[in-house]
């Protein structure tokens, strides 16, 4: 015990060094179970350890990505439908959700999570609310940005804004949260 307020050693590798230097016939398997003990008692406190993943790693986990990639999704055929089908399809229905959830909750949702991106941060609810709120201020803004663009406002013009808009705060939001995750 004495040693670990001494030399503050934060992990058994770390502890066992230590030790193994001091009398070189202690195992690890003995540093090991002498830590599990003071743990029983209380008198260390063992954290989980997490691993870091690579980017690609990080890129396939659906519980912080998922939602992300759900943007992405929507942003996408969102854009898909309205440029490339026809208008009097079927798609019109379609169009008016992709568009409805696109512009009432898409904007607000990739700016929070650019903003906090730990899922911890915010809880759902928290993130629902602020998300269509911020996106009811940020569509406005960028209509009120591209009024002052030669080419003006229309949904040809306005749509794909929006969608690299989306895309860039979603890759900041990634980003974000791979560098967070592996920040010790």
């Amino acid at each position: 015990m004495e040693i670990l307020k001494r030399d503050g050693s934060t992990n058994v590798k770390d502890l066992f060094y230590t030790l193994h230097t001091g009398d070189s016939s202690i195992t690890e398997a003995e540093v090991t179970d002498l830590v599990w003990r003071l743990a029983e008692k209380g008198k260390v406190a063992l954290d989980d350890f997490q691993p870091q993943r690579s980017f690609p790693q990080f890129l396939k986990t659906w519980e912080t990505n998922g939602m992300l990639y759900g943007s992405l999704a929507v942003s996408i055929a969102l854009a898909i439908i309205t440029y490339a089908a026809p208008p009097n399809a079927p798609f019109t229905e379609l169009k008016w959700v992709l568009g409805s959830v696109f512009v009432l909750f898409i904007p607000g949702y990739v700016t929070i999570s650019a903003l906090f991106p730990k899922v911890t941060d915010l809880d759902g609810i928290e993130r629902l609310a602020l998300s269509m709120g911020l996106s009811i201020v940020l569509i406005p803004f960028l209509g009120i940005l591209l009024s002052f663009a030669p080419f003006g406002i229309g949904l040809i013009y306005v749509l794909p804004w929006l969608i690299i808009f989306t895309v860039l705060l979603s890759m900041i939001a990634i980003f974000r949260g791979y560098s967070g995750e592996n920040r010790r």
